[in-house]
């Protein structure tokens, strides 16, 4: 009551004043009522923000009705109150405010998102939001072996068959299973979301949902940025592309054509947005040992505990910050038994001091010592912001967050690193090595490129208008050949819908920020490395792709400096802080590959490998 007083008080009172030698009087008393009323109402966002993650952190840990129901109460809840404080927040004449940093807080907290809406769309959204994620963490697949055995989950167990089955019935049986039960049931929920997500978009002064995303990054020119960045990364795409094909040719003879699409289903991931787990086809060089401490783990009692206490000590080695006591408390690290949960590994800000937890359920490989990597730079980017006003709060953009933990995890994943800690004792980091290292780093993090590039690209067409919900299918499959050379490897149509079968997309997550992190995330490393004096340009000695920060203070203060700032400058400022640079761009990452790169045109050169493959992909008719 005493906050609405001062307001009143203030607002009567800036009714009454005049302009004295040229400065607004009435202006500046109102710049100072402002200072208190933000902090104030961050204070107030702070508690909202902590009371709907927990509710939120409930539901995706125990899958319940009563779970959900809280869940989306609490989320409507809160949507009313920032509807309200939005409005509130519009009265005041913030634009012509002196002190910009307020100025910033004002105009994020005048973003209403779905809020927007009134109470009936909104709850509208938030249920068919709700349903899609629902159907996609419950779904269970008969085996393929014995179909009385209906329990199989993607994670662990039909992602595991992926990773290592290369029985392409096998494979194209789960396939099938897992794109008609995940993607094909969420059409109705899809297209009521489309339309209050549109909706919502226009209510918040946008054209369209795809421009609300793209705001995001404060760019008007980011959609071309990313054009160009990836018609720069195109033809190295396009030689591992050409190189895996010609290898899978040769393990499966006439299922991978010589010229043309791959079958995705062989590609050792279910969306194909990953060929690591099919490395072993095409290794350039066979003899030497592949790179996995997987059973060295194993032999040295790794747990999934042991795991993140490895990866916080990381951190701490660049002198950053300790995960707190609690996080070891209230975080789940292994799969609860008899429990409904979404498995997807995910970090959690609780917007209190020091509370932070992750959800993952760890196994102990190789693969997810540096997925617990990636997961808790997560959790240090909340520690390092958390002084920050809660409208601060967040990542300088939606990729900067995802960032952060995979430039951990390109030094973990080093021959060099894996040494210093005891998980790789008899393995010569040689050139042929090097090249078998880059080689599988590239069918995880260049494959990865095209995939999300389409599936947010696809979406804005969606939004836009551009696809309609009669193509919605076809039209996803044929971007996905375009951009990245894959096929389904069973005929789809109309009757389908096979884009949700991608959690992001059944959740409402923006995929932009995965491409962004890809690309931001070796400027990063390359100005990381730098600082910690283990990359120079043009030394053969020191190769970007060999660089290990661990314990380099240098670089984990220039990375704790960036990280502080949150979102309380713009984006390049903050890269501008580790980098030295303002912009996204292709030059790192592909300095990272270039001596794949040029393995591979050579290569490719003497075994007379076509690049590139024709678009033939067509859906069959609707029934």
């Amino acid at each position: 009551m005493k906050t609405r007083n001062k307001i009143l008080i203030s607002t009567i009172t800036l009714i009454l004043a005049t302009t004295v030698n040229g400065v607004d009087q009435g202006l500046e008393d109102e710049e100072i009522q402002a200072q208190e009323y933000i902090q104030e109402l961050n204070y107030e966002i702070q508690m909202r923000r902590n009371q709907e993650a927990n509710a939120e952190w409930n539901y995706y840990s125990n899958i319940t009705d009563e779970t959900e129901r809280r869940k989306l109460e609490v989320s409507t809840e809160n949507a009313k109150f920032y509807k309200e404080k939005a409005k509130e927040t519009l009265k005041y004449n913030f634009h012509a405010y002196q002190n910009d940093d307020l100025k910033r807080q004002f105009e994020k907290l005048t973003k209403l998102g779905y809020a927007a809406l009134s109470d009936d769309k909104y709850r509208e959204l938030q249920s068919a939001i709700t349903s899609m994620e629902t159907n996609y963490a419950k779904i269970k697949v008969c085996s393929f072996s014995d179909r009385s055995n209906c329990t199989l989950q993607l994670d662990p167990e039909i992602e595991s068959i992926f990773a290592e089955s290369q029985n392409p019935e096998e494979l194209k049986y789960y396939w099938e299973q897992w794109y008609n039960l995940a993607g094909t049931r969420t059409k109705k929920d899809f297209t009521t979301y489309v339309r209050l997500k549109n909706e919502a978009a226009r209510l918040n002064n946008f054209t369209d949902a795809a421009q609300s995303w793209l705001h995001e990054y404060e760019d008007c020119t980011f959609e071309q940025q990313l054009e160009n960045i990836f018609d720069q990364i195109r033809p190295l795409y396009q030689q591992l592309h050409a190189y895996m094909r010609y290898k899978l040719n040769q393990k499966y003879g006439n299922l991978v054509p010589l010229k043309g699409a791959i079958p995705m289903h062989i590609l050792g991931n279910m969306w194909a947005q990953s060929w690591d787990n099919v490395a072993e086809f095409g290794t350039p060089y066979p003899a030497k040992p592949v790179l996995d401490v997987t059973e060295e783990m194993i032999k040295q009692k790794y747990t999934p505990l042991k795991m993140f206490q490895m990866a916080d000590e990381f951190f701490e080695s660049l002198n950053m910050t300790k995960v707190p006591a609690t996080f070891w408390q209230k975080s789940i690290i292994e799969k609860p038994k008899g429990v409904e949960l979404v498995c997807h590994a995910s970090a959690w800000d609780f917007y209190l001091t020091n509370d932070v937890r992750i959800k993952q359920c760890t196994r102990v490989t190789m693969d997810q010592f540096f997925t617990v990597h990636h997961e808790l730079g997560h959790i240090q980017y909340y520690l390092q912001y958390q002084h920050l006003p809660q409208v601060y709060r967040e990542g300088a953009n939606p990729g900067f967050h995802e960032a952060v933990g995979d430039v951990l995890s390109l030094s973990v994943s080093t021959p060099k690193h894996l040494k210093k800690i005891g998980l790789l004792t008899d393995f010569d980091d040689d050139e042929e090595n090097k090249i078998n290292q880059l080689y599988k780093d590239a069918l995880d993090k260049i494959i990865f490129l095209p995939f999300a590039y389409v599936l947010d690209k696809y979406r804005w067409g969606i939004f836009r208008g551009t696809i309609a919900a009669n193509e919605y299918n076809c039209k996803f499959w044929k971007m996905r050949e375009e951009y990245s050379g894959i096929v389904p490897p069973v005929q789809r149509s109309e009757n389908d819908f096979d884009a949700p079968a991608k959690y992001h997309v059944s959740a409402d997550v923006e995929y932009l920020r995965y491409l962004v992190s890809f690309i931001v995330q070796f400027q990063f490393h390359k100005g990381a490395c730098e600082k910690a004096g283990e990359y120079v340009t043009g030394d053969p000695d020191k190769l970007l792709s060999d660089c290990d920060i661990y314990q380099s203070t240098a670089a984990g203060n220039a990375i704790k400096a960036m990280l502080s700032l949150g979102s309380s400058k713009p984006w390049p400022d903050a890269m501008e802080v580790l980098t030295g640079n303002r912009k996204m761009e292709a030059t790192a990452i592909l300095e990272y590959f270039a001596p794949l790169y040029e393995w591979l045109v050579k290569t490719n050169t003497e075994n007379g490998v076509e690049i590139g493959w024709d678009l033939t992909y067509e859906c069959a008719a609707s029934s």
